[in-house]
């Protein structure tokens, strides 16, 4: 039954972690992440692994600080997006005060 497999399967995840650990069930996630960017830097292997290292790992920092940019984009319209929200709202109730005056 689908309606049941996902409580199925979070169960089956929470006693893996339970038994292994949540370091190691994700362990093999986090290296495939990490070796996304040696693939991105040096696809090829042909650079020294210690090059190679380096080079990953200002990928890696970049890759974060270009998400931290987009949050803040985000957060900046959305914080503008409220503020046109309540002068809107403040238009609208001038408005209906006016009309009310006629």
């Amino acid at each position: 039954m689908p309606e049941s497999r996902s409580p199925r399967h979070a169960a089956a995840a929470l006693h893996r972690v339970a038994m292994e650990g949540g370091s190691a069930v994700s362990a093999p996630a986090r290296e495939a992440f990490l070796r996304k960017f040696e693939d991105q830097v040096d696809p090829d292997r042909v650079l020294p692994s210690e090059e190679r290292a380096k080079r990953a790992s200002a990928a890696h920092r970049a890759h974060f600080l270009n998400l931290a940019a987009k949050s803040a984009d985000v957060r900046r319209l959305r914080a503008d997006a409220r503020e046109r929200d309540v002068e809107v709202a403040e238009l609208r109730a001038l408005v209906d005060a006016i009309e009310q005056a006629s």
